[in-house]
């Protein structure tokens, strides 16, 4: 069943809300702000090609299309400052506990993985006329596969139920305030930076199927992950071959 309220579409279920946005923005009945939320997702998109797995009426799934005010070399500022603008919600909904982001775009909590965004863009030539962010976060779950000891979710790290439709109202208007906004690149890539998962520490990443241990420094304006490598040289990461490994 679509539902539709002034600037939100609900929808029961969809293969994915970004698939339904962008075909919005195809039949030319797309606007600034406009909000897709489902209650189950089919086909989900994570990073990487990745499935985004969800339960009816579990996860906040969202895409909100968004006419962006910023250059076209400046798309990693963009979802940097999305992904600051999540975490600043999330943040307090989980009062104590810690949210971070993971390079490039995952939500931490508890250094676990609770919800992730996905971008995609529709160009003109070299205009940038929409984006389409793409959300999903783990909110009233309370268990997960064992495959997914890594993840977690908003009712495991607080006890308390979220109102679904509440959260996405909250997070959207924080991005659409951030979209808006006259953050210099630096404001943005300070906030991103200061929010960085496990910045100064020790990880190991699988990059091209070999096990490495690199100290995680900064991520730079063009989404290049500067590093320390095991020979104690600064390296810089470009996403799409590496991949944390979770202990």
């Amino acid at each position: 069943m679509l539902k539709t309220d002034l600037g939100l579409i609900t929808l029961d279920i969809v293969d994915s809300t970004n698939n339904y946005a962008m075909q919005l923005i195809s039949d030319d009945k797309a606007c600034h702000g406009l909000i897709v939320l489902a209650d189950l997702q089919t086909q989900g998109k994570g990073q990487r090609g990745r499935i985004w797995q969800s339960v009816a009426g579990e996860s906040l799934l969202m895409s909100i299309i968004l006419v962006p005010k910023h250059s076209l070399v400046h798309q990693f500022v963009f979802s940097a400052g999305v992904a600051v603008a999540i975490a600043n919600i999330l943040q307090k909904y989980t009062e104590d506990k810690i949210v971070t982001i993971k390079w490039p775009n995952d939500i931490i909590v508890s250094d676990k993985k609770a919800g992730g965004v996905l971008i995609e863009n529709v160009l003109q030539g070299s205009r940038w006329v929409y984006t389409v962010v793409g959300i999903g976060v783990n909110i009233c779950q309370d268990k997960f596969a064992d495959e997914l000891f890594h993840a977690t979710s908003l009712k495991i790290e607080t006890g308390k139920t979220v109102e679904i439709k509440k959260i996405c109202l909250e997070i959207s208007n924080a991005i659409k305030e951030f979209a808006s906004s006259n953050l210099s690149v630096d404001q943005v890539m300070a906030a991103y930076n200061h929010l960085l998962f496990k910045r100064n520490c020790t990880q190991k990443i699988n990059d091209n199927s070999k096990l490495r241990n690199i100290i995680v420094k900064e991520v730079r304006p063009d989404g290049g992950l500067v590093v320390q490598n095991e020979h104690g040289k600064d390296e810089i990461l470009e996403h799409g071959n590496q991949m944390w490994v979770w202990d």
